[in-house]
């Protein structure tokens, strides 16, 4: 078991000891390693607990520090300080895992249940942070957040936990994306000739037109109100949808929100929508709807 322990410890070295922001960092974790190799391991946590990251050092110094001082801790049967020395791997990474050839079964398993029981607090405080990104605009910087945030929701030992925070997510991220996407260039006019004029929009009908048939649904379920906002929700909205020739739902504008959480998820259900399209003269035209949404609380 010993000498297990000490390839984890030479391997956890090797890994990190690089990407120190100082050489002299390196060197303190290389004696660390020493003297957990010599099973000195009160004399490695005190040089362990001796070293700090310099400011502007990159999240992998405190990283490995603290998954060193976890296999110390844990080799001095000191669990409850282990746990707090992994935790703070995992908040430097939330993505980080010990695979089967780094560590042993007690290591990796100690590293699972405290990663397993982060995760939830984790993803809500991720966002928070994307959300908040999202709302100053900021929309390049909030589809980076919402990524990594959808990443992690997707982690199998999130184990199906926060199920509508991952269609938020996946929501946010979408419109995120679409508002980042730089707009395309145009396209360069040969010389001496006069720019062709733009095609004519085709028109886009509503309900005060005459000769039109309406389009009719054909698929257009609600999403289910999150528990946890269920009792904060207005009982009705108001979408508008622009349908067209297809029956495809092009566009969408919520013009009289229920609420702030609930309104991405109906956005992105109404995407799927179906409807027989608009009709004038036997013709299939866009068509401009307003659809009173009544959520079911229950």
């Amino acid at each position: 078991m010993k000498t297990r322990i000490l390839l984890i410890a030479s391997f956890v070295f090797v890994s990190f000891a690089g990407a120190f922001g100082s050489i002299a960092a390196a060197q303190d974790l290389s004696a660390a390693r020493d003297l957990y190799a010599s099973a000195r391991y009160d004399e490695a946590l005190a040089v362990l607990n001796g070293m700090r990251p310099v400011e502007g050092a990159p999240a992998t110094d405190r990283k490995a520090i603290e998954q060193y001082r976890s296999l110390c801790l844990l080799a001095l049967g000191r669990g409850s300080e282990a746990e707090t020395a992994i935790a703070a791997v995992i908040e430097a990474d939330p993505m980080f895992q010990l695979g089967d050839v780094d560590a042993s079964p007690r290591v990796r398993t100690a590293f699972s249940e405290v990663r397993q029981r982060m995760l939830p607090e984790m993803a809500a405080a991720q966002y928070a942070a994307a959300k908040a990104e999202f709302d100053r605009r900021e929309f390049a910087s909030a589809e980076r957040q919402f990524k990594a945030l959808v990443a992690l929701l997707n982690d199998p030992q999130m184990g199906g936990r926060l199920s509508d925070l991952r269609v938020l997510a996946g929501g946010f991220l979408d419109l995120s994306t679409a508002a980042a996407a730089p707009p395309p260039a145009p396209k360069p006019q040969p010389k001496n000739e006069a720019p062709a004029p733009p095609p004519a929009a085709p028109k886009i009908y509503t309900g005060e037109d005459a000769g039109v048939t309406v389009p009719t649904p054909v698929k257009q379920e609600l999403p289910r109100v999150p528990q946890a906002i269920v009792s904060h929700t207005r009982d009705r909205g108001l979408l508008e949808l622009l349908i067209d020739e297809q029956g495809r739902v092009v566009s969408i504008s919520v013009r009289t929100s229920i609420h702030a959480l609930y309104d991405p998820l109906l956005i992105a259900a109404a995407r799927d929508w179906r409807y027989k399209p608009a009709m004038v003269g036997g013709a299939p035209v866009k068509f401009l709807k307003l659809i009173q949404v009544t959520v079911d609380k229950r």
